[in-house]
C-alpha cells in the first residue's frame, strides 16, 4: 500500500508546472500550459478498489479490548456489529447466551466483509467466564438515575471511559446487554464500572449495534490521535494537522497578485480584487498541497489572460516571477 506521497516540481522556471500525488486510492498527474490553447491535461493512473480489508496489520493500543454481547437477538445487530468491529479494528467478540445464531444468513449478510469474526466468535455461560482474561470490565447501559443522590448507576462518559481504559492497560471487556433490555442489575453489579453514551434525556437509549460503534468510534479516535503515522495498522494517509509551507504561501500570495494585476488596468481595482482573493482564501487555512494546486491554477489563468492579449509575458516573464 502507498501512502500520500505530494510533490511539486517546477521546471524552467515554471514553464511546466506539475503536480504529482501518490495516495491510497489513485494517483494524479497534472501538466498543463501548452502554447495552443493552454489546455489542462488531467492523466488518472490506475485506481485501487477500495471498500475492502487492505492487507495490514490490526492497530494496536494501551489496551485491547473485548466486546462481549449478553443476549444478543437479533441476527442483523450481531452481523452490523462485527461490520462496525472491524471498521474500527477490533476483532475479539464474545457471546454470552445468544438467542440468534452467528451461522444465521442475516446475520452473515450484514457483517458483510468482517463474517470471519462469527467463525471466530465464542460463546459462554455468563459475563464472568467471558472476562477472566480481561483486567477491567465496563457495563453500558442508557438507563439512568436522575437526582443528587445516586446509588447505584455511577455513569462515566466514552471519552473519560478511554483515559481510564489507557490508565489500565491489559485487557478490557465493553458488556453490552440484550436489545430492549439491556443489561440487568445484577449483570451490571458484574462489572467494574459504567459507561453511557451522551444522548438526549427524550429519548436516551439506543440501537445496540449503534451503541456498540459509538464506543468503539471513541477509542479508536483516541488511537489515530494518538499513534497514527507509528503503527502499521494505522498508516498516516488523513493528516491529522493541515500545515501551509511558509515558501508557498509566499508562491501563492505572488500568484493571487500577479492574476489580480492581469484582470484590470485600474490600481483600485487590481488591490480590490488581490486583497478579496488573499483574504478569503488564506482565511481558509488552505494545506501547502491545497495551495500548490491553486497556485497552479493563477498561473495559468494569468498565462491566458497574457496570451489572449498577445502579451508575450505570459511564454517569457511571468512564471519566473514565482521563483
Amino acid at each position: 500500500m502507498s501512502t500520500s506521497n505530494p510533490s511539486t516540481t517546477c521546471e524552467n522556471a515554471l514553464w511546466s508546472w506539475r503536480i504529482e500525488r501518490t495516495e491510497v486510492s489513485s494517483s494524479f498527474s497534472i501538466s498543463h500550459a501548452t502554447r495552443d490553447g493552454l489546455r489542462p491535461i488531467w492523466t488518472k493512473i490506475g485506481v485501487e478498489k477500495l471498500g475492502e480489508r487492505q492487507d495490514i496489520p490490526l492497530p494496536r493500543g494501551p489496551f485491547d479490548v473485548a466486546v462481549i454481547l449478553v443476549g444478543v437477538t437479533h441476527p442483523g445487530n450481531l452481523g452490523a456489529i462485527c461490520r462496525t468491529m472491524l471498521n474500527f479494528g477490533f476483532e475479539d467478540l464474545r457471546l454470552v447466551n445468544p438467542k440468534c445464531s452467528p451461522q444465521d444468513g442475516e446475520t452473515r449478510a450484514r457483517a458483510k466483509h468482517a463474517s470471519r469474526l462469527l467463525d471466530e466468535v465464542k460463546v459462554f455461560a455468563d459475563i464472568p467466564a467471558a472476562s477472566t482474561d480481561c483486567s477491567s470490565i465496563i457495563g453500558t447501559s442508557g438507563k439512568r438515575e436522575v437526582g443528587e443522590k445516586t446509588l447505584f448507576r455511577h455513569y462515566l462518559y466514552p471519552w473519560d471511559m478511554v483515559e481510564r481504559m489507557t490508565d489500565t492497560k491489559g485487557r478490557v471487556a465493553l458488556v453490552f446487554g440484550e436489545e430492549g433490555k439491556g443489561l440487568s442489575t445484577d449483570e451490571l453489579g458484574q462489572c467494574d464500572y459504567f459507561v453511557t453514551l451522551p444522548t438526549w434525556e427524550g429519548y436516551p437509549i439506543a440501537n445496540l449495534s449503534h451503541a456498540v460503534n459509538a464506543l468503539l468510534y471513541e477509542i479508536q479516535r483516541s488511537r489515530v490521535q494518538s499513534t497514527q503515522g507509528n503503527d502499521p495498522g494505522l498508516p498516516d494517509i488523513v493528516p491529522l494537522e493541515v500545515r501551509l509551507d511558509p515558501s508557498v504561501r509566499d508562491a501563492l500570495v505572488k500568484a493571487i497578485h500577479q492574476f489580480a494585476t492581469g484582470l484590470s488596468s485600474s490600481p483600485e481595482r487590481q488591490q480590490s480584487i488581490e486583497q478579496t482573493l488573499r483574504r478569503t482564501l488564506l482565511k481558509g487555512s488552505p494545506s501547502t498541497e491545497e495551495s500548490t494546486r491553486l497556485i497552479g491554477a493563477f498561473v495559468e489563468a494569468t498565462s491566458a489572460l497574457e496570451f489572449v492579449s498577445d502579451d508575450d509575458a505570459w511564454m517569457k516573464g511571468h512564471r519566473r516571477k514565482l521563483r
